[in-house]
């Protein structure tokens, strides 16, 4: 059984965010899986297999499986067509938040995500402690609270408290601002150390949220994101009414073989 890792949302070697990539023959046990997610112990370990003319995927952290993953996504459909398993340049994925749809064009693969709005909401205390700054706005949709701060220094200097923000009752925390740098809209930084991922590189799902959150504020519909965690990676989104297409590169890093045991 083939699995590779691969970094997301980058051009480069080491940078981005890494998951594994798993090929499957068939449906294998969930525990199974977790136990590989587990082994692999990456942010996200993606098991794929074939289904006629589409692609059943799904993701799992070294803790728990989760609903929605950009950047596994961006793994599979890189490895689906560098490893010659897909020869159409669309894919579909079957997928526990529906179908999703990747195609590719020059050395950028595009995907077709559903987009997570958020609504403003009051703040848990475990959330502002947590993070310990001043926010111009919380909301939360249906994975994640999303948190704007009044600048890039703030995002980057960040350290936050992981026991505390594990209590808080979501998958995970989003902390965002504009960019000082003119060619990036927004920044930001993801946080999820519910599904044992204290801080995730760059986080694909975290932008359909996001993106129509900048959407509204900037009042552009296509954007371009850098998340700054220590790996960086950078995406570009086109947001529409109920889609946002999320756009990146990807560089495979590992090819093996999975001892089945």
């Amino acid at each position: 059984m083939q699995i590779y890792i691969v970094d997301a949302f980058t051009n480069v070697p080491y940078k981005g965010n890494p998951a594994a990539v798993c090929m499957l023959d068939s449906i294998r046990p969930d525990q199974w899986m977790q136990d590989v997610a587990s082994e692999m112990n990456l942010s996200e370990t993606a098991f794929l297999y074939q289904e006629d003319d589409a692609y059943n995927l799904r993701w799992f952290t070294p803790l728990a499986e989760v609903d929605l993953c950009g950047h596994a996504t961006l793994a599979s459909a890189h490895i689906l067509w560098e490893e010659n398993f897909c020869e159409s340049s669309g894919i579909v994925f079957k997928t526990k938040s529906g179908i999703l749809k990747a195609f590719k064009s020059d050395n950028w693969i595009h995907l077709n995500f559903p987009v997570e709005i958020a609504t403003e909401c009051s703040a848990p205390e475990a959330l502002v402690q947590g993070l310990g700054v001043e926010y111009k706005y919380i909301g939360k949709n249906r994975m994640d609270y999303i948190v704007e701060v009044e600048s890039e220094e703030i995002v980057r200097s960040l350290k936050p408290d992981y026991s505390l923000l594990k209590e808080v009752g979501a998958r995970g925390i989003i902390v965002t601002s504009t960019s000082k740098d003119p060619s990036y809209d927004f920044v930001s930084r993801c946080f999820y150390p519910a599904v044992g991922v204290d801080e995730d590189p760059v986080t694909g799902s975290a932008h359909c949220c996001l993106g129509p959150y900048w959407m509204n504020k900037l009042n552009k519909s296509s954007l371009n994101a850098i998340q700054l965690s220590a790996r960086q990676g950078t995406l570009k989104l086109e947001v529409g009414q109920e889609r946002i297409i999320l756009s990146g590169q990807s560089v495979t890093t590992l090819r093996g073989q999975l001892n089945m045991m």
